[in-house]
């Protein structure tokens, strides 16, 4: 019976034994996790005949940089042409197809916002077909970007975490900013609430993503509240001069200012000398 024992002790202290007990761990934590988590990945549902059409107006507007297949294409140096598409959901097509950066007319720094090429169901389409390529962000309902419901209160907190999270790269007065290698922050004038909302839960380029986890879909209102209310806030020191703050300030203070100051010296110089040639005549 000692013998017998011995063997068991001996073999549940075996290493094998301790790998498995820590499969099993991480096995059993991230079946738990996945189910009590709020989902930050869910494909949209469309029928058969959508997710046709999107593949046929894929391969012909998207297929030449994103690959048949939303593969992606490297060039021939091994740098990374155009992403894969796997995974980044019907949101990331929406934002980028319904703002016009997609489908872009040649490679670069970055993706501007251009006239959409693309009518409202053609848009549908194609995020239901890159939505079937794997799970990803689906295009949010109108609940979750409508401000109209929001208080003063709200508008406030979305104020707050604006200068947190988005002035950085944003600019205080959401008018964007310059950022390295080229690239930039996009004004956020004019931008539809809807769009704002697809661009914090898919990050376009270089923007990070701000899931549900990090910044509650509520919270996420109130920072699209807070910039449409800068949009309609009146300019109380005058004129904004694009809201670039000290830059374009400074730059009117030495064009505008100083130039004012040096016109004005020449003028009563050359009134000066005007004034001395008369009194000698």
């Amino acid at each position: 019976m000692r013998l017998l024992s011995a063997r068991l002790s001996a073999k549940r202290r075996s290493p094998l034994a301790g790998v498995v007990v820590l499969l099993l761990g991480l096995l059993l934590t991230g079946g738990v996790y996945a189910l009590v988590s709020p989902a930050q990945a869910q494909s949209g549902q469309a029928d058969q005949s959508t997710i046709a059409k999107g593949r046929a107006l894929f391969l012909v507007g998207c297929a030449s940089c994103h690959g048949e297949n939303g593969e992606g294409i490297l060039e021939k140096k091994g740098t990374q042409y155009a992403p894969p598409l796997a995974g980044v959901g019907a949101a990331a097509v929406d934002f980028q197809v319904g703002t016009g950066r997609m489908p872009m007319a040649r490679p670069g720094t970055q993706a501007e916002a251009r006239k959409v090429l693309y009518n409202p169901d053609e848009i549908k389409a194609l995020a239901a077909f890159v939505a079937t390529l794997g799970p990803g962000p689906s295009i949010p309902a109108k609940s979750q970007y409508d401000i109209s419901g929001l208080d003063s209160k709200e508008v406030a907190r979305g104020g707050q975490f604006w200068r947190t999270n988005c002035t950085a790269c944003h600019n205080f007065a959401a008018a964007g900013g310059a950022l390295p290698d080229g690239r930039y922050a996009p004004s956020l004038n004019g931008v539809s609430p809807k769009h704002i909302y697809e661009a914090m839960i898919t990050g376009p380029q270089q923007m990070p993503v701000f899931a549900d986890s990090v910044v509650k879909p509520s919270e996420k209102r109130q920072i699209i509240a807070y910039v449409k209310s800068l949009q309609s806030a009146p300019n109380y020191g005058g004129n904004a001069l694009g809201s670039m703050g000290p830059v374009t300030e400074g730059m009117a203070a030495w064009i505008v200012g100083i130039g004012a100051c040096v016109a004005f010296a020449v003028w009563i110089a050359s009134h000066s000398v005007r004034s001395k040639k008369g009194a000698k005549a």
